[in-house]
């Protein structure tokens, strides 16, 4: 077994800017010009793995297999908004995180978000023989 010298108490953060690229109308998660919280899960997404993915051995990555959220305040366009992870426990392979996101004024999401250790090469090779099967 892989030793990946992780610990708790790691810490990641990713930043956005609200445009209209990012609002519920474009990702049609709701009728509304406010940041979606798909774009906000995908933000919380990447501050986690900001915290572990650098310190993993060349060819090893972390994929999303939970998330539990709330979104807590909508946020307008123009508005930044930053999201937070601290990696919580270590089970094996198994990856759990503390997430939150801020606008610039007010704390608009939280919850907990699981991510798994994988060989990209095994990986790969998985996805590629799930899709050669269909042909």
């Amino acid at each position: 077994m892989e030793n990946f010298n992780l610990k708790t108490g790691l810490t990641g953060e990713a930043k956005v800017k609200v445009s209209e690229e990012n609002t519920a109308l474009k990702y049609g998660s709701g009728t509304i010009n406010v940041f979606a919280t798909p774009a906000m899960i995908g933000l919380m997404e990447k501050a986690s793995i900001t915290a572990v993915d650098k310190l993993l051995p060349e060819g090893f990555a972390t994929v999303g297999t939970k998330i539990d959220v709330k979104h807590l305040s909508a946020t307008p366009i123009g508005m930044n908004i930053t999201a937070k992870a601290e990696l919580l426990e270590i089970d094996n392979k198994k990856l759990k995180f503390n997430i939150e996101a801020y606008d610039d004024t007010d704390k608009i999401g939280e919850g907990t978000h699981y991510r798994y250790i994988i060989n990209l090469e095994d990986f790969i090779k998985r996805n590629e023989i799930k899709l050669k099967n269909l042909k």
